[in-house]
């Protein structure tokens, strides 16, 4: 019996664990209703203000999930879809905003970065370098309790309530969190594969994470650039 808990406090503490994921990527390679990566974060406070930058590589052209972040009351309170090929979608506790114009490469890499500020409602999203016009989305807007996390799905209840027609297959990484919005120069930084601030929140090279269904860690190949 022991023994037993011994190898269970072992298994916890494991799951536990901090990881750096420097040149590795979240493979997702089926749609599928139930593969996702779950993010263990702390946070203590109200959000007001967020940014998420990542890297996604997919030759889905359907709807799919890029980045999910749910609390509580609302399982839309920060997510980041695309219904279709050159569309985002960006959804701030429930209420939706489309951003068309923007690269969306389809077997290709795309760097993304969503910036949000609820004191104005000021909501930026940059693709490959380019920028959207700046618009106003979740004015006033505040994001309470524990918040769950999740790549690969959209929830449609806190933590689960998952579509198969809404998930996501191919590849993310370089996945960071923030707080606040972080300057153009962070953004340009990041998208170049240049040295950048991490995530505050959830930062790539010291992540919590766990993996469920068929999602493997995989070599990344994407190729980064020089900033001159």
């Amino acid at each position: 019996m022991e023994r037993q808990l011994l190898l269970l406090a072992l298994f916890c503490i494991s799951h536990a664990a901090f990881h750096d994921l420097s040149e590795k990527v979240f493979t997702f390679p089926l749609d599928s209703g139930t593969a996702n990566v779950k993010f263990t974060a702390s946070v203590e406070q109200p959000m007001t203000a967020l940014t998420v930058c990542m890297r996604f590589h997919s030759t889905k052209t359907g709807a799919q999930s890029l980045f999910s972040l749910a609390v509580p009351s609302e399982p839309n309170a920060f997510l980041l879809y695309k219904p279709s090929v050159g569309v985002y979608r960006l959804h701030v506790k429930g209420t939706a905003l489309n951003i068309n114009g923007l690269p969306d490469e389809t077997g290709e890499w795309n760097s993304v970065c969503w910036t949000w500020d609820s004191t104005d409602g000021l909501t930026t999203l940059w693709v490959n370098g380019k920028r959207s016009a700046r618009k106003i989305l979740g004015r006033a807007a505040t994001l309470t309790g524990a918040p769950s996390i999740i790549l690969g799905q959209d929830q449609d209840s806190y933590g689960g309530g998952f579509d198969p027609n809404q998930s996501f297959s191919g590849d993310f990484t370089d996945v960071h969190l923030w707080n606040q919005v972080i300057s153009p120069c962070e953004i340009r930084f990041f998208m170049e594969g240049n040295a950048f601030s991490p995530g505050n929140i959830l930062s790539w090279n010291n992540l919590q994470y766990t993996i469920n269904g068929s999602v493997h860690v995989e070599k990344s190949d994407f190729d980064k650039l020089s900033c001159y």
